[in-house]
């Protein structure tokens, strides 16, 4: 059984969309449990409608709710072990559930993750990883915004975690790596980035298959199967890809419905355009991981509906039922082992 803790009022629409996206997700995986963080007086009648979760949930009562707009630093002082967010996350790191589920404040939320659960053994700085749907199918994008910057070796920690959610993910035995890079020529790009692929080539890991530099348009194609980058740059490209996917789907309703003409061509290719809806659709890939912490961590999209927010289930089941934080703690020992500084002169 896995055991899923959820911050209810997290998100735009917090409980009206939780607890509905929780019914689907037990829909899915009848094999689920879930401990719910709410406030009751919001919560209680919306368990209600779903007696099937509520016989397979237990619902904790909290004092407040994280604001979507609260600093992460006065987020975390105010509700410290009495919010529904830390409380939920609390939950994983008391052993009570496998996996953390939230819509929350994105800064609050890394901010209360890495307090409440610290960070794994050799890794320096979480990342956020999120599923990014491509050409051939899905890739795993890192970091999307937990911190700003990173050096070479904090790099090649995010090609490694992104290398066992791969693993894990698609059930692949060597996933692909890229670094995103201003070309895939080795003299260009920050010197960072040319450290960071010179340490991940030279560690030559059993655990991921290095490809070398990729560039923006690489990332859609899916030419690997993890994208590095630092949290800027990620965060960036994630919203340009929203905001396009946005801009092209604007201009083919407006496209469409111009002429009679136009109307009738719309209605003989429907099929297609709602497979492309469908492929395009941010539900669909809900759910950004943040790896590096003891305990799993994903974070919904705020604004999501329940479909999304049991999309952003899905994927914590599956990240706890593979073990994921088992994976990255191996494939981070394997790579320390193989660095392990040699005897040198002053040994002799």
């Amino acid at each position: 059984m896995i055991r899923i803790s959820l911050d209810a009022m997290g998100g735009d629409f917090g409980p009206e969309v939780v607890i509905p996206g929780a019914a689907k997700a037990l829909e899915r995986h009848p094999d689920a449990s879930f401990l719910i963080f709410g406030l009751k007086a919001q919560c209680e009648p919306l368990l209600a409608k779903y007696p099937k979760l509520g016989d397979r949930s237990v619902f904790h009562d909290c004092e407040l709710a994280v604001g979507m707009d609260e600093k992460p630093s006065a987020a975390l002082r105010r509700g410290r072990y009495v919010s529904t967010m830390w409380r939920a996350i609390d939950a994983v790191k008391v052993g009570e559930a496998d996996v953390v589920v939230s819509a929350g404040n994105t800064g609050a939320l890394m901010a209360m993750a890495k307090f409440c659960l610290r960070t794994m053994a050799n890794v320096e700085r979480p990342a956020i990883a999120g599923i990014w749907p491509t050409l051939k199918g899905e890739s795993i994008v890192l970091d999307i915004g937990a911190t700003i910057g990173a050096d070479a070796q904090q790099l090649l920690d995010f090609a490694i975690m992104g290398g066992a959610m791969a693993r894990s993910l698609f059930e692949l035995d060597r996933p692909t790596v890229g670094l995103l890079n201003v070309g895939v020529e080795e003299v260009k790009g920050q010197e960072e980035v040319k450290e960071a692929g010179r340490l991940i080539r030279e560690a030559n890991l059993p655990t991921i298959s290095y490809h070398g530099f990729v560039e923006g348009d690489d990332i859609g194609r899916g030419t690997v199967d993890v994208v590095v980058t630092e949290g800027f740059t990620g965060n960036i490209a994630l919203k340009t890809a929203e905001g396009t996917a946005r801009q092209i789907s604007t201009l083919l309703r407006e496209a469409m419905s111009r002429t009679l003409l136009a109307k009738i061509g719309y209605l003989l290719a429907k099929p297609a355009f709602d497979r492309l809806r469908e492929k395009m659709d941010p539900n669909k890939v809900n759910g950004g991981v943040f790896l590096g912490l003891n305990g799993i961590v994903i974070k919904s999209h705020g604004g999501t509906t329940a479909e999304g927010f049991a999309a952003a289930i899905d994927v914590g089941y599956d990240m706890a039922r593979n073990d994921l934080n088992a994976k990255i703690a191996q494939d981070l020992k394997i790579y320390h082992a193989k660095r392990q500084p040699s005897a040198g002169p002053e040994a002799a």
